[in-house]
């Protein structure tokens, strides 16, 4: 099959898997996030590995999806704002485990790239669970669906405008194949369906889903040049393989990364 082939499928059998279990409750919604984080941490934390580093991998993983555990559980009111405090003691636990380690070179570089990936991947993932349950603590599925609906868009509006009329690069050193033809065509798909999210989905204001549209696009074009400025540091094309035509899950969730906090702050100030 052709990469856009490979694209079109695992996108649609991706997609449907994503937007079910978010539709269905927020015990799949968690259960859906909290591998999607996983696998974004390992991912990377594996390329790190490959550039010569030794971050810890299983053990930043585990406090990462803690972080993301607990951010859930106390948003959803099953848990006090108090046991916020659980990440300061388990994250410490880092510092422990590197002082044991023998023979290693630079051991507090490896704890920075630790921590970096819990600040990256992690916390992100984890602000998503203030959205969900944004309105009094009730579930809310339509501001996750929505904000998955805009990057998407995004995503697939820049792709399709970039392929057919990219000729101006955007940010040559970082990302050669993205042009401001494509970054128009995402903003524009990205606020088509924002009018789609504004007519039905009704947990927002309509003004608020062109906000979330607009940050999505910017933040998320950002995100996605953070991650490739990465993976160009260490001279490889994705991130993964784990997912046909699109690379790994921090190729797909790159944009979702850096616009979630943005996401967050907009929704308890504004909205």
């Amino acid at each position: 099959m052709s990469n856009l082939q490979q694209r079109v499928i695992a996108a649609v059998v991706g997609g449907v898997a994503i937007i079910s279990a978010v539709y269905w409750n927020e015990w799949a919604y968690f259960a859906v996030f909290f591998l999607i984080c996983g696998f974004s941490l390992r991912e990377f934390y594996q390329l790190l590995g490959l550039d010569g580093n030794a971050p810890l991998l299983v053990y930043g993983t585990f406090t990462g999806l803690c972080i993301f555990t607990l951010t859930f559980l106390i948003e959803k009111k099953l848990l006090g704002i108090e046991h916020y405090f659980w990440i300061s003691p388990v994250a410490s636990v880092i510092f422990f485990i590197k002082l044991y380690k023998k023979n290693e070179k630079k051991p507090f570089t490896n704890i920075a790239f630790t921590f970096l990936g819990i600040i990256y991947v992690a916390v992100p993932f984890s602000l998503l669970n203030i959205c969900v349950f944004h309105n009094r603590s009730l579930y809310s599925y339509q501001i996750i669906l929505g904000c998955l609906f805009l990057l998407w868009a995004s995503d697939t509006g820049a792709y399709f405008a970039g392929t057919r009329f990219g000729k101006t690069k955007l940010f040559e050193r970082v990302s050669p194949k993205k042009s401001w033809e494509g970054s128009i065509g995402g903003t524009l798909a990205a606020l088509v369906v924002a009018s789609a999210l504004a007519y039905f989905f009704t947990d927002l204001k309509y003004w608020h889903w062109y906000c979330i549209a607009m940050i999505i696009v910017v933040a998320g074009t950002y995100g996605d040049l953070v991650e490739s400025l990465f993976k160009r540091s260490i001279a490889i094309k994705d991130s993964g393989a784990s997912i046909p035509g699109h690379g790994g899950f921090l190729d797909r969730f790159d944009g979702l990364l850096l616009s979630a906090p943005f996401i967050v702050t907009f929704l308890r100030i504004f909205a």
